[in-house]
């Protein structure tokens, strides 16, 4: 059963526009599962705006989360390992003296750093939990968060641990919802057993299709949605590379050597269908993503309002199931070249199992 085909896990409420300052506020919602909040269909991803793709500027990125929050849109995310602490900052000082209500914040948590910025596992120990989320709570200003979700599953922890301790976050009135983070079928399923779980956050684009097989079927069983990071593979879709030594995709497979020229290909056929229709590349992804579902909530990675105007007019690209067909014959998920994160990590991900 595919996500255009099963039953919708609660109806999309009509959109409607109303025009702002010479901009489109658009208030078309969708619930993020069967118990979380009701969302605008398009989440905006911070990390880049403090980590892993070299230097931005804060003032910039102040100015993209407002004018997202402008714009109609609720979902901020970000990870408590993001600039080591610093993107949520950043989010805490953008949100200072707006209306709490305009966001959605959403919090991945567990993966530990070390002073030089290196990766050594995941902790989902319930008292880890609960600490995590305390400093959370400083850094970012807030009473609660409003979606909170492990990052990584801890192998050497049950998930029922994990998700029990959020559980008693939510019973506390510190965590409004729950989620889950590039996890497969049967921790999902467990998850879900301790308390409903709203949504799942997963790589997923035109050439990461994997979700599809396994996931996806058991999300729409559950009732559960998907926000979808990765919709542009990093930019590799929109002709995007590596700007430098702090930019990490210089080190992931589809980017370098001679799997970068041999994704050229898609890359040039995916922009040709875009040329036809007169958008980006990047606006056709997006469209793509929605297309496939509609509990699926594109989570797209702007560091500047030229990047999000570009993402936001992709919402009013609608994209018929012949047109996705064609998209899908044009840009075979078969056809990419290199794993989308390097093999160590790849071997670290439950969603791969």
């Amino acid at each position: 059963m595919t996500r255009e085909q099963s039953t919708p896990v609660a109806s999309t409420q009509p959109a409607t526009e109303t025009h702002e300052a010479g901009s489109t506020r658009r208030t078309e919602r969708i619930r993020l599962g069967r118990t979380g909040p009701h969302v605008f269909p398009f989440a905006l991803g911070c990390m880049g705006m403090s980590d892993f793709y070299g230097a931005a500027d804060e003032t910039e990125s102040i100015a993209t989360i407002h004018a997202a929050l402008d714009r109609g849109v609720q979902v901020l995310d970000t990870g408590d390992f993001y600039g080591l602490g610093a993107n949520e900052l950043l989010i805490g000082k953008a949100l200072r003296g707006r209306r709490r209500d305009d966001a959605v914040v959403s919090v991945k948590f567990g993966a530990l750093r070390s002073p030089d910025g290196g990766f050594h596992g995941a902790d989902g120990r319930p008292a880890s939990v609960k600490s995590f989320l305390a400093y959370s709570l400083v850094r970012l200003g807030l009473d609660h968060v409003d979606v909170y979700r492990p990052a990584r599953l801890d192998p050497t922890v049950p998930i029922e641990d994990t998700i029990g301790a959020i559980a008693d976050m939510v019973r506390a009135g510190y965590v409004r919802a729950i989620g889950l983070s590039e996890v497969g079928p049967e921790t999902i399923r467990r998850a879900h057993a301790v308390h409903p779980i709203v949504d799942l956050q997963i790589e997923y684009s035109l050439v990461s299709r994997g979700p599809e097989r396994a996931i996806f079927p058991v999300l729409d069983e559950l009732g559960i949605a998907v926000t979808a990071y990765g919709i542009l593979s990093r930019g590799l879709l929109t002709g995007s590379g590596p700007t430098g030594p702090t930019d990490f995709r210089a080190h992931l497979p589809r980017f370098t050597g001679e799997n970068r020229a041999r994704n050229e290909a898609i890359v040039q056929a995916l922009h040709r269908l875009a040329s036809e229709r007169d958008v980006s590349p990047a606006q056709l992804a997006i469209a793509w993503a929605r297309a496939k579902g509609a509990h699926i909530v594109p989570l797209v990675g702007a560091r500047t309002r030229r990047q999000l105007d570009e993402s936001l007019a992709a919402m009013t690209l609608r994209l018929s199931p012949e047109e996705v067909a064609r998209i899908e014959d044009a840009v075979p998920s078969s056809q990419v070249s290199g794993t989308r994160y390097p093999e160590p990590l790849m071997q670290h991900l439950d969603s791969e199992r």
